[in-house]
């Protein structure tokens, strides 16, 4: 006779807003915006067409959700937590601060093509990790402009050694690059890389 199967172990769950960083794959807005204002500034590209810059996010920094990953799993007994900032940024926040850290006013470069909208847009996005600092006593440590700097400097220096041209990213992302801006707004990731 078989025996019954164990019961399933209780699982930590962790709800994780939208997470930013050099590392990000540049189909998310955060990194398309940092990259192409490298491009720019490189003179590696002449625009940056995005969607709704009006959208509004709860962006940190992966390195910070990464360390309260690490807390909820020291946990003795497991619960499930929210990891955010509780803070939101409009897109065109991160516009601004991206362009000015190269030194660049956004509006000459930035773009807004309708093509980039989403047809079903979510205008706010914030969490409440209000938990996640009281039981786990983390804070995030980099603040939203902190992050922004963060991938823009990174983005300039990767440029600067190793620029990709308008070939080379088609090459590598082909039509998945032709996407990048369909809703870069919510940081899900598609808008337009436009090298010239």
């Amino acid at each position: 006779m078989a025996s019954a199967p164990p019961d399933p172990s209780p699982a930590t769950s962790g709800i994780r807003f939208t997470p930013g960083g050099p590392r990000r794959g540049l189909e998310f807005s955060t990194r398309k915006i940092s990259h192409g204002a490298a491009r720019i500034k490189l003179g590696l590209a002449s625009e940056l067409r995005m969607g709704n810059l009006d959208s509004k996010r709860d962006w940190g920094y992966a390195g910070d959700y990464v360390e309260v990953m690490w807390l909820m799993l020291q946990q003795v007994e497991p619960d499930d937590y929210v990891v955010a900032t509780g803070a939101t940024h409009s897109v065109r926040e991160f516009c601004e601060l991206a362009f000015d850290r190269v030194g660049l006013d956004w509006e000459k470069y930035v773009v807004v093509d309708e093509k980039f909208f989403r047809p079903a847009e979510v205008d706010l996005l914030v969490g409440d990790s209000s938990k996640a600092r009281r039981v786990l006593g983390w804070e995030p440590r980099t603040s939203f402009e902190g992050l922004v700097h963060l991938m823009v400097d990174a983005d300039v220096a990767g440029q600067a050694q190793h620029p990709l041209t308008e070939d080379v990213l088609h090459d590598l992302g082909g039509a998945a690059l032709d996407r990048v801006g369909a809703g870069p707004q919510n940081d899900s990731g598609r808008g337009a890389i436009h090298a010239r």
